[in-house]
């Protein structure tokens, strides 16, 4: 079974903010690339085309790509015999009514992320 790296919500937050976001887009590329990974879906679109939408699209991609990751880990938390929890809606909603998303969904993700690939 596919596990991916483990990183720290808090040092992904403050890596994103010393570096002016660059971080963050890193980070969305390995995350995809993880998840994809582990449920055996690298053939759909690639995580560097991913990177790439969210910045021709400013930003706007990302929001999908939040709620389409969301559900995304709530197949592999169930896949991997945890108990459910869907957050799509909650990162939609992050990033779009509340502006914070993202700040906030990177460190959601991530700990739910860490859980998943500490129960492999």
């Amino acid at each position: 079974m596919y596990r991916g790296e483990r990183r720290e919500p808090a040092v992904v937050l403050l890596l994103s903010l010393v570096t002016c976001g660059l971080y963050g887009l890193w980070w969305h590329y390995k995350v995809a690339g993880e998840i994809q990974e582990a449920l055996g879906r690298t053939g759909e679109l690639s995580p560097g085309t991913e990177v790439l939408l969210i910045i021709i699209t400013c930003g706007i991609y990302g929001v999908y790509w939040w709620y389409k990751y969301g559900k995304l880990v709530a197949e592999l938390r169930q896949q991997r015999g945890l108990p459910p929890n869907d957050n799509a809606i909650l990162y939609l909603l992050l990033v779009v009514f509340a502006g914070i998303g993202g700040l906030i969904n990177p460190m959601l993700m991530q700990g739910d992320l860490n859980r998943v690939w500490e129960a492999v």
